[in-house]
Order: structure tokens, then C-alpha cells, then sequence
């Protein structure tokens, strides 16, 4: 498990299109000026040693919204990709996508595996989840270890939830320590299920396009005023700090 070192932090991006509604626009100009948002959060976390960052870009749910704003949203999503990748590579950043690639276009499938091969090399990672749902990662991990099973790789009563979390979408990153959502909602939506098993939740009353780097610091504050026990008593915390 994660000691008291905030090394991951996941975003749940919420009130684009309140704060387009907000200024009588339309709700892809919320996403536009959100994606700025994430340029600030990188420097933020580069700044206070975060060694990953995880934003919630596009859920599995979201392909419910209207077509015309779906459209809009991909569109965006591969300008972004296209466009971010060079500077990704120039600041030491690997860009890495999660999620379920089959539904989106060859051009957009061809540009997260570009993305991703120019920045393989960065120290920090930043991983954007498209067309993720927490769920839909437990159950793709679960088919992983059912089809090892099947062909006698592992046996079926060696399955717990160490092996399990080797199969999942971010295995080889840090355990996930904070997860923070804007925009007022008070839930995770489907988002990193299993990962967030021991996170620390901050919830921020900002809308995404208002949340800025001054605001993800304080939610890093909050973070390391709690204290993390892992199912162990606060004086069992204490007495292993005293002794480290």
C-alpha cells in the first residue's frame, strides 16, 4: 500500500458545461477551457512531486449524451491529443490512455498510439481515461484471469486480489492516494472502482474550467492532514511513525 506520499492523484472533471450554460455559450467551450485546466493541475502536481496524474476525460456513460456534443467532445480529444503530445514529450511527460479504445475512430485510435509512443519516455505520467468505466476495468481484469485459467497459466484457487490488480488498467503506476472531483457532485461516478479502495476523496465546489492550481494545492493539503490507517488503530499509525 501507498505510505503518507501523495505520488497519485485522479480528477473526476466535472462543470464544463454548467460554467459554458453560465456564460450563455455552448457546453464545448466548458471543455475547451477545461482542457486548460489540465495544463495548471500538471504544473501543480510537477510542483508538489506528484508522479501521476489521472483525469477522467470521458466516461463509458458518456456516449448517452447528445450526438452533436459527443461529436464535439471527440473532435476536441483528438486535436488535444495531437496537438499536446510534442509539448508532453518536451516537459518529461508520458501520456498514457485508458479505457476502451474499439469505439472510437481508426484516426483517434491512431492518435493515442502515436501520443503514447512520442512520450514513452517521460518520468512523470499523465493518464487521460476515455470511455472508462471503473466497473468495465474490473470485469476486463476478471476475463484476463479467467482466460489464464482456461489455458492452465494460473490456478483457479491462486486467485486473490493482489493477482487480480495485476490485470487491472494502471497496475504498473503508484496506488491511487487522492481522488478529487469538481463541480459541487458528491459521488465517483463509475471511476477507478477498484483503484480507489483506499484513496483519500476531496470534493471541490469549483467547476472544472475555475479549478486552478491554488485549489488542487489545497486539496494536497488536505491529503496530508489526514491520516491513513489502512484498517489499523490511529495509535498502531503512531507508534510505526515513532519507530521508522
Amino acid at each position: 500500500m501507498s505510505d503518507n506520499q501523495l505520488r497519485h492523484v485522479a480528477i473526476i472533471m466535472d462543470g464544463n458545461n454548467r460554467w459554458a450554460k453560465q456564460r450563455g455559450l455552448a457546453g464545448v467551450a466548458g471543455h475547451k477551457v477545461g482542457v486548460e485546466r489540465i495544463r495548471d493541475a500538471m504544473t501543480a502536481c510537477e510542483e508538489i512531486g506528484v508522479e501521476v496524474l489521472t483525469v477522467f476525460a470521458f466516461s463509458s456513460e458518456n456516449w448517452k449524451r447528445p450526438p452533436l456534443e459527443v461529436e464535439a467532445l471527440m473532435s476536441l480529444f483528438q486535436l488535444y491529443l495531437k496537438n499536446e503530445a510534442k509539448a508532453l514529450k518536451k516537459k518529461g511527460v508520458r501520456l498514457r490512455v485508458i479505457g476502451n479504445r474499439t469505439r472510437f475512430s481508426k484516426g483517434i485510435q491512431n492518435a493515442i498510439e502515436a501520443a503514447e509512443e512520442l512520450t514513452k519516455d517521460g518520468k512523470m505520467t499523465l493518464v487521460i481515461a476515455a470511455d472508462y468505466g471503473g466497473r468495465w476495468d474490473i470485469a476486463e481484469a476478471a476475463k484476463k484471469v479467467a482466460q489464464e485459467v482456461k489455458e492452465g497459466r494460473i490456478n483457479a484457487a491462486d486467485v486473490d486480489e493482489d493477482l487480480l490488480d495485476k490485470y487491472t488498467s494502471m497496475a504498473d503506476l503508484p496506488p491511487l492516494d487522492l481522488l478529487i472531483r469538481t463541480g459541487g457532485e458528491v459521488r465517483i461516478s463509475n471511476f477507478l472502482l477498484w483503484q480507489s479502495a483506499y484513496a483519500e476523496f476531496f470534493f471541490s465546489d469549483k467547476l472544472w474550467p475555475d479549478f486552478d492550481s491554488d485549489e488542487l494545492k489545497r486539496a494536497a493539503t488536505a491529503f496530508y492532514e489526514r491520516q491513513r490507517r489502512f484498517g489499523m488503530t490511529g495509535d498502531q499509525i503512531e507508534a510505526g511513525a515513532t519507530h521508522a
